[in-house]
């Protein structure tokens, strides 16, 4: 599905929100792997279950045809520094919902960038009749969990031992779960 182009303009920065297009492929497909190698907040490591730009071009068809999918970039002077992605299930028991995920370039953190990326993605969630959005988080993200808390997000349970990370250490994934008011 699409939406119209949204500006913001937060703490000197302007950047817009808009629906991902066939021409966002290719940057898509760089930008992923930068975001993947800068943080261990993500399910990947750097060129783990890589998408190239054909596989982003499908991901773009298939997400914008689908009134159950969206797939949102956040752009600054031109440049793709993050997206998010709405994705909903063909199965009738689960047609209800959709799963929230969000990336973002690190140099482009603490703009705003996810939080309009969360609140654009609710807004069409709830003018679709969503009944229900999930997500999951590493239990160290304490930053976007009371992001997602502050947003109506509410925590439905805790996969133990969930992620292994550079440190050798197991993390928890905090599954998450909002319901329209």
């Amino acid at each position: 599905m699409k939406i119209s182009p949204q500006e913001f303009n937060v703490k000197g920065m302007t950047y817009t929100i808009r629906s991902a297009t066939n021409k966002d492929a290719r940057n898509l497909s760089k930008i992923r792997l930068l975001i993947d190698g800068e943080t261990e907040n993500l399910d990947r490591e750097k060129g783990e279950a890589y998408i190239d730009t054909p596989g982003f071009e499908q991901l773009i068809e298939t997400d914008t045809q689908s009134s159950r999918n969206l797939f949102l970039v956040a752009v600054v002077h031109d440049k793709i520094v993050g997206f998010s992605r709405c994705e909903g299930y063909a199965l009738r028991r689960f047609a209800h919902k959709v799963e929230f995920g969000v990336c973002i370039l690190k140099d482009y953190w603490d703009y705003g960038i996810g939080t309009n990326l969360l609140r654009t993605s609710i807004s069409w969630a709830d003018s679709n009749h969503i009944k229900k959005m999930t997500l999951q988080v590493l239990e160290t993200n304490n930053k976007a969990i009371e992001l997602y808390k502050k947003h109506g997000f509410e925590v439905e349970g805790i996969l133990k031992n969930d992620k292994l990370l550079s440190d050798s250490r197991y993390y928890n994934t905090v599954i998450m779960g909002r319901f329209p008011k």
